[in-house]
């Protein structure tokens, strides 16, 4: 990996592309140190230290919530669009063709991602200020309108920011922004394990022993993304002119988790809406039933969160690898697989592989995700440091890499990832 990275800096045009990402990541870490006016940030972290109904979204906000910086809806509005306008775009016809209509079509989609963007970002302001207004210095109209406006384009200028990431830099700018801001809580939580220790809440070896869970977990992530099935594929000699075309064996890779992190991203940004809806009824029943059993360490938040998981696997895997596609194109350039007739059965049988392999992939997925709730229910430890932090955190460092790694293969530069 650091050779990759020695390697990337010696290419101008990658170091400038480097650059530009860390730049625009360190405006998005300044910006989450700018609070929004008329808050007092005490009462939100009071808020927060009585349980751990906002505890993860403060870790994925890179602590922009705890306190209440104009970065404290994150990015997660945008996210949340454009898991709206992806469902969408399969449910109406004219948005499925416009997605087919090359490059202005997805530019269209792109805007109106943007507009659903600023939208969901109103609501979710409103619902934060209404929610947490004893957290205002003043509860007056205009100072209420003021938090949600400044909230509104926190979220809006990192939207911003992480399109121009992704088109001048190098990695997802979404993934790149949270994943910026989950690494950036490490030493607080670094800090948290040694109190708790000091404490007597959690013993020395139970603190090791989630330390040493965690990193076992990171390995395993790295085997499971990188591991993948190859379908053999064998191409038949064609003669043209005078030239013989094909006679070659080849495959085709089938990632366990094809999906990387999308579906974690998603699901996490559905199971925000019940405790964003909860902020506008405090001190009720559906307050205290979110509270309880909707944060991330109750048992039906992890259930949910598992399955949807799961389903987002499946629904991003379909979005991107296409069985149908695959065996026009095998059939169009003479290739078959080996006892398997070309056409739809080569479709099933792609089909049919891809679900096997996706379906291990989301469960494996799923798995992670919940894994550290159980070991700090065990250990005692209260970090709100969750699996989907980590598998978002590790699979965005792999995604950032592989770029990095493809863009050194085009200039025929020796890399890590292979």
């Amino acid at each position: 990996m650091l050779n990759t990275l020695v390697n990337a800096w010696k290419v101008p045009d990658i170091r400038k592309k480097i650059l530009f990402t860390l730049a625009m990541l360190i405006i998005f870490r300044l910006g989450s140190h700018i609070p929004v006016p008329g808050v007092n940030p005490a009462q939100i972290q009071k808020a927060l230290g009585s349980g751990a109904l906002f505890g993860f979204f403060d870790i994925i906000s890179g602590g922009s919530f705890s306190n209440f910086t104009i970065f404290a809806m994150s990015i997660i509005p945008y996210i949340n669009a454009s898991i709206i306008m992806q469902l969408l775009t399969i449910a109406i016809p004219s948005l499925e063709q416009m997605a087919k209509e090359g490059e202005e079509g997805r530019k269209k989609i792109a805007q109106y991602t943007r507009y659903l963007t600023v939208v969901l970002a109103l609501i979710q302001s409103i619902g934060m200020t209404v929610g947490l207004r004893n957290a205002l210095i003043s509860r007056g109209f205009f100072d209420m309108a003021i938090v949600v406006i400044t909230l509104t384009a926190g979220t809006s200028f990192l939207m911003w920011l992480g399109e121009r990431i992704t088109e001048n830099g190098i990695g997802n700018g979404s993934s790149l922004i949270i994943f910026a801001g989950i690494i950036s809580r490490i030493p607080n939580m670094i800090s948290t394990t040694v109190q708790y220790v000091q404490a007597g809440t959690s013993n020395i070896f139970g603190a090791l022993a989630f330390v040493v869970a965690i990193l076992v977990m990171v390995v395993s992530i790295i085997l499971m993304s990188e591991g993948q099935r190859r379908i053999s594929v064998q191409y038949a000699k064609r003669v043209v002119g005078r030239k013989v075309y094909g006679g070659k064996s080849t495959h085709i890779p089938i990632k366990i988790n094809m999906a990387g992190v999308i579906p974690l991203i998603f699901s996490l940004s559905l199971l925000q809406f019940p405790q964003q809806i909860a902020t506008f009824f405090p001190k009720t029943a559906f307050y205290d039933f979110v509270t309880r059993w909707l944060g991330t360490n109750g048992w039906i938040y992890n259930v949910l969160n598992a399955l949807l998981i799961l389903f987002f696997t499946y629904f991003y895997t379909a979005i991107i690898f296409n069985p149908i596609e695959i065996s026009d194109n095998m059939k169009k350039y003479g290739g078959f697989i080996p006892g398997i007739r070309p056409g739809k059965p080569t479709t099933d049988y792609i089909t049919k592989v891809m679900n096997r392999i996706t379906f291990v992939g989301g469960i494996f997925l799923a798995a992670v995700a919940i894994l550290p709730v159980i070991l700090m229910n065990i250990t005692g430890l209260q970090l709100y440091f969750g699996g989907t932090a980590l598998l978002i955190a590790v699979g965005v460092a792999l995604d950032t890499m592989k770029q990095i790694e493809g863009q050194l293969v085009m200039r025929n530069y020796q890399g890590f990832l292979k």
